[in-house]
């Protein structure tokens, strides 16, 4: 889950403030795990160029790399985005991989890719609509023949007994809206929504629920 802090007082930090923030706060935020998600469609899909938007640490992207993907990822941390290029080099993995620092709603990464992947791309510092054009313009980076694949939170976790701010989280209907993709040249592979076990902070056991959007272009 992203993060459930939020500056309910005071202005709204920027975007490039609230990550920052957000990553400095500890050593290490996420497990170094690729998320699961990305795993299960991806693992049996032959490598090419790979875009990671909001790479965070790097698990993701460091992944793809030893599957033999050549990855551009970015992400608006620079601390989260140095902690990815350390560990991409202790694996060996930094020949492979390009990261970019990017506030998504201000600069996009150059190129097209094979594969775009957007795993729990929220953010509570995002003014309205920015995420759907942040995927629009993830849509117009996959390459013919290549795929995009949106990974989201479907709502809190079960443990969230009292969530810290208000968000709805967008179903994949909503996603698919908002991309507002040509059916002539999209298909849709994968669109469902995945519970599973996730224990929480201190360890309560638990469940979640995420909404997988994994669409072709033709």
């Amino acid at each position: 889950m992203k993060p459930t802090h939020h500056h309910a007082d005071g202005p709204t930090p920027t975007t490039v403030e609230y990550w920052e923030a957000f990553y400095s706060e500890r050593e290490q935020v996420w497990s170094g795990r690729p998320n699961l998600l990305l795993v299960r469609e991806i693992a049996a899909i032959a490598p090419g160029s790979a875009l990671d938007l909001g790479c965070a640490e790097g698990a993701d992207a460091i992944w793809l790399a030893e599957r033999g993907w050549r990855v551009t990822a970015a992400d608006v941390s620079e601390t989260a985005l140095a902690r990815a290029r350390a560990e991409a080099r202790r694996q060996g993995l930094s020949d492979r991989i390009e990261w970019q620092r990017h506030d998504l709603a201000e600069s996009f990464p150059s190129g097209s890719f094979d594969l775009v992947t957007a795993q729990y791309l929220h953010s509570p510092a995002a003014r309205d609509g920015e995420r759907t054009r942040i995927l629009r313009r993830a849509a117009e980076a996959v390459a013919p023949g290549g795929l995009l694949l949106i990974v989201g939170h479907a709502e809190w976790p079960s443990w969230v007994v009292e969530p810290p701010f208000d968000v709805r989280f967008p179903t994949t209907a909503d996603v698919r809206a908002g991309l507002a993709l040509d059916p002539a040249e999209w298909r849709v592979e994968v669109d469902e929504v995945v519970e599973r076990e996730h224990a929480g902070p201190e360890g309560q056991p638990g469940t979640r629920k995420d909404n997988i959007l994994r669409i072709h272009r033709r």
